[in-house]
């Protein structure tokens, strides 16, 4: 026996009848003898009992009500009490109806004589008898009769019978079968057994439970076998009762209760002779013996639980827990939480881990109490206090009182020290730190979810009581002092700590480092120091990286992994072999929006190994480049250069004008060291370019932010003739610049790349182009020999404090004075002034005086150089002016390449334009005919023209027509239209013509 589940009780004793049924009603007993009596039995209560009528049999003694003599002509064989309905079925020679509680007799059905069995469907009130090899259905109509509705036909006479649904499981002698109650059709289920007849047992669930020989089977509704196990008896039972939990069968030499829990094991016998029928009450199962009945009460299931938790029946008790009523739900809880906790226990000890835990979690048990079955795991200092009153997980079964209820039974717990001293001595193993990570992890969600939840409400109460005491403080002051820092209970934090520091020690201690990093990455509350001392002594770099980045300890973290590095270079360990600079500039990178002091200041450690990767790291982590730039300028001025050299291959919109100017200002530093070193050894040649004076030349030709004056003045007046050029092209001195190119550098071919440069960089096709720069360079190859003081002059008067002002009206008078009257010139001026409208020269530099020219006309030109620049620059040449400024001794044959395509470009151009002309023409004579055409509109009136604003006939009156040409309306019509603003604006059907007919 496991334990108690039924207590047996005699109810009455010395029947003078043979029991021959039972049933019974409220709290009475009714008994069928086999002298047709019905005997009605109550129990046996003081005269004075103030008790209300019970409508559950009573554990007292019974005594004899009443005697209902001559109920039946034959002994009764079988009774059915119908709550519902108030009616007593009754199986004799034939079924009668009763009705309760007098019983009156209602009805029997004469067709039922001779029946063997019957059952009856509570739902529809349908009843089923077999008689014979025969099976009817009858239906009670509501009234005092009863209605037939089939009548079928079976292979065997029927010895159980059993409604399930709409269809009735029948077992007759050799097999079970399924019969449908509307078309009559059998289905076979399985054979019977040989030796004990067919049984068939219902379920409140609807299924049903079959027996073959000692074994029940459970099939469902539609007779299909169930894959859960089978019900082994003792031996072959008579009859089965189902009452909550336990399946009670009746057999010969004793009655057996066995759990309806796979694997439905024995759970007590109860050892009773010659008893012969087994009865279902509301709240207890009565035997009936000869001349005596027995009651089987169930133990309350308090004290149920009790018994199988202190036996080690942990799963038996759980279940006997969930039939608990609703109304003990805290109770029930508190139960099964206990039972959970001492199951645990039980499965931790004997090895278990995993489902030990399992029954941790379902207990709702303290994660502290668990983690205290580890004493290797080290946990942080809490506030949290520890009940362990809360955790009394195992029972007193030797003073287990019957008479209670049992759901309010208190249990014992185990002596704590000899179980501490255990667990202090257990050596942790893979499989207690694995059950104890699954654990973690299925109630870190929770847990971390109610700390979130904590901290938003926090943040949340603390601004709220700054606003509270920033508004009209000196009113609330003493409401509200301090209500901003007001301590909010940080328990659910504390439990996320504890849990999340347990985690990380279990994680390191199975080895999953992968686990506990990806752990750390997300949101964690893990105590810091311990941790960090955890994971310092077990040299788990990675893990501690990225505890301090989830603490926002970047200074550490960085330290920490420029430390690795330093190692890493004298060390090809395993453990820093990965480690390299660039761990820390991935490390900088988040940090860039959020701290990029801290940024600046580690970048430089590496710095000159990854200048590359560190530059990039300013650049995509938007950090202000002046900000950079000063703190490279202190710290790193070698790679300042670098930096906005990048910086401005960028986006040269990103940095000012100072930083471009700084760059120039420190690539011509660096040119003037070249300088100053060769010009000291006698080695300094203009025409070589070194990669420094390279990147200067580059730089001042791209960059357009930085101060021209300034650098102009660092210059040495005898070198850098080129950096002097392009300085004063961006000062539009480009007079001085190719005058550079030309008398100092000697290069034509730089004069003529500088002119191309700014004819491109200012030429609009829609606009004038300055085509005058190349008019200057014509000029300079007219006059090569100028004077030294003239040019020194110029350059000292262009570097003072005050600028020159440079006169507006020099290149006018040149114009004037050297005028040709020539008809050829005059038409190829015209032609080119109709081409490209380029008719004067830009006004807004500094051009050659007309006495220097006359000064000067003597010297020798540079006719080659005049020459070539007009043969391969014709088409952006004023051709008018460049003739004006040639000499007059110049052969016409050797301007042939200049004046050929210029004539040939501007005859084609005419030409063309007298095309576009006559086009032009032609559209506007085909314009002015399909204008007299739509003049010439004919409107033909009929007798069904109807007018468009007032629909009725034209006829003879004034009409008027839209300019559509088919839009008609009447003149008056169209008049009142027009105040009413009828026709919308913009239409096509505006202004209408009208006509007089």
């Amino acid at each position: 026996m496991v334990h108690s589940a039924y207590d047996s009780f005699e109810l009455l004793a010395d029947c003078p009848s043979k029991i021959e049924s039972i049933e019974s009603y409220a709290s009475k007993i009714l008994l069928g003898c086999s002298d047709g009596s019905l005997r009605i039995y109550a129990p046996s209560l003081p005269p004075d009992s103030d008790l209300p009528p019970s409508k559950e049999l009573l554990k007292e003694p019974y005594a004899l009500e009443r005697c209902v003599t001559g109920f039946a002509k034959k002994p009764l064989m079988s009774m059915q009490v119908v709550e519902s309905r108030e009616l007593l079925l009754s199986l004799s020679e034939s079924i009668a109806f009763h009705r309760l509680p007098n019983f009156e007799a209602v009805a029997v059905i004469t067709k039922a004589k001779g029946a063997n069995v019957f059952c009856w469907d509570e739902q529809r009130g349908f009843l089923c008898f077999a008689r014979q090899k025969r099976v009817c259905i009858f239906r009670h109509d509501g009234g005092r009769g009863f209605v037939e509705v089939k009548d079928f036909g079976v292979p065997d006479v029927v010895k159980s019978m059993c409604w399930c649904g709409e269809n009735i499981c029948l077992g007759i002698r050799k097999e079970y079968v399924i019969l449908n109650s509307t078309s009559g059709a059998l289905s076979e289920v399985f054979t019977s057994g040989r030796l004990a007849p067919p049984l068939v047992v219902p379920f409140p669930s609807g299924e049903l439970l079959l027996l073959k020989e000692n074994i029940g089977v459970f099939v469902t509704q539609n007779g299909k076998l169930r894959p859960e196990g089978r019900i082994c008896w003792s031996e072959a039972p008579a009859e089965v009762v189902i009452q909550k939990a336990y399946a009670i069968a009746l057999l010969p030499r004793f009655v057996e209760i066995r759990s309806l829990r796979d694997p439905y094991p024995l759970i007590e016998t109860v050892v009773l002779r010659n008893v012969r029928h087994l009865r279902q009450s509301n709240n207890s199962v009565v035997l009936a013996l000869d001349n005596s009945i027995h009651c089987l009460f169930p133990v309350p299931l308090g004290a149920q639980i009790v018994q199988l938790t202190a036996s080690g029946n942990f799963e038996e008790a759980l279940s006997l827990c969930k039939l608990l009523p609703p109304e003990d739900s805290s109770l029930r809880a508190s139960k099964e939480s206990s039972i959970h906790i001492r199951y645990a226990h039980y499965l931790f000890d004997n090895g278990s881990y995993e489902e030990a835990m399992e029954h941790f979690l379902a207990s709702q048990v303290d994660i502290i109490y668990v983690l205290s079955l580890y004493p290797s795991i080290i946990l942080p200092k809490t506030t949290i206090v520890h009940e362990p009153e809360k955790l009394d997980i195992y029972g007193d079964a030797l003073n287990l009182s019957r008479g209670s209820s049992g759901v309010s039974d208190d249990m014992e717990p185990f002596p704590g020290s000899d179980e501490n001293a255990d667990l202090e001595s257990k050596k942790m193993n893979h499989n207690m730190l694995m059950a104890l990570i699954k654990f973690l992890q299925k109630k870190r969600y929770s847990v971390i979810e109610k700390a979130t939840a904590e901290g938003t409400e926090e943040v949340v109460l603390d601004a709220v009581g700054d606003n509270i005491a920033s508004y009209n403080s000196s009113r609330f002051k003493n409401i509200n002092k301090g209500r901003g820092s007001v301590p909010i209970s940080s328990g659910a934090r504390e439990m996320a700590s504890i849990l999340d520091t347990a985690l990380l020690q279990a994680l390191l201690l199975t080895g999953k480092t992968s686990v506990t990093e990806a752990l750390l990455r997300g949101v964690n509350y893990c105590d810091l120091k311990i941790c960090e001392e955890i994971l310092q002594e077990g040299s788990y770099h990675a893990a501690l990286l990225e505890l301090y980045s989830c603490n926002s300890m970047h200074r550490e973290a960085l330290e920490l992994v420029h430390k690795l590095v330093e190692k890493s270079k004298s060390s090809q360990s395993e453990i820093t072999h990965r480690l390299k600079p660039e761990a820390i500039i991935e490390y900088l990178k988040p940090l860039c929006g959020t701290d990029p002091i801290l940024v600046l200041e580690f970048s430089m450690l590496v710095l000159e190994s990854c200048p590359t990767q560190t530059i990039e790291l300013f650049l995509s982590g938007n950090i202000p480049a002046d900000m950079v730039n000063s703190y490279l300028k202190q710290h790193a001025p070698n790679l300042q250069a670098v930096y906005l050299e990048l910086m401005l291959a960028m986006n040269e919109d990103a940095i000012s004008g100072n930083l471009q100017n700084e760059m120039v200002d420190i690539y011509l530093s660096e040119v003037l060291d070249l300088y100053a070193d060769l010009s000291s050894q006698g080695i300094w040649d203009e025409k070589a370019y070194s990669p420094k004076r390279k990147k200067l030349l580059s730089a001042l030709e791209s960059v357009s932010g930085y101060n021209p004056e300034a650098l102009l003045k660092r210059l040495p007046p005898d070198a850098l003739y080129e950096e002097r050029a392009i300085l004063l092209g961006k000062m539009n001195q480009h007079e001085l610049a190719l005058s550079l190119y030309v008398h100092k550098l000697h290069v034509p071919e730089l004069a003529l790349s500088y002119c191309d440069r700014v004819y491109e960089s200012t030429h609009k096709p829609s606009g004038k182009s300055p085509s005058n720069i190349y008019l200057l360079l014509l000029q300079i190859y007219l006059n090569p020999r100028r004077t030294t003081k003239s040019f020194e002059k110029k350059i000292t008067n262009l570097l003072s404090p005050q600028k020159l002002t440079i006169s507006r009206g020099s290149s006018k008078s040149l114009l004037k004075t050297r005028s040709r009257g020539s008809k050829k010139i005059a038409a190829i001026e015209v032609a080119e002034d109709t081409k490209t409208s380029l008719s004067s020269i830009d006004s807004g530099r500094s051009d050659t005086d007309a006495d220097e020219f006359t000064e000067e006309g003597g010297t020798s030109i540079m006719h080659d150089e005049v020459l070539d620049l007009l043969s391969r620059r014709w088409d952006r040449i004023n051709g008018a002016q460049a003739l004006k400024l040639l000499p007059r001794e110049t052969k016409l044959q050797n301007l042939i390449p200049f004046l050929g395509p210029l004539v040939r470009k501007s005859s084609e151009m005419y030409r063309n334009c007298s095309v576009i002309k006559n086009l032009r023409q032609s559209e506007n004579l085909q314009v002015k005919d399909e204008l007299y055409n739509k003049r010439k509109a004919v409107v033909k009136i009929t007798g069904d023209n109807m007018c468009s604003l007032c629909h009725k006939k034209i006829g003879t009156s004034v009409f008027a027509v839209y300019p559509n040409g088919k839009t008609l309306v009447h003149f008056n019509c169209f008049r009142d239209s027009q105040s009413m603003k009828a026709v919308a604006k913009g239409s096509p059907l505006r202004r209408p013509f009208f006509i007089e007919k």
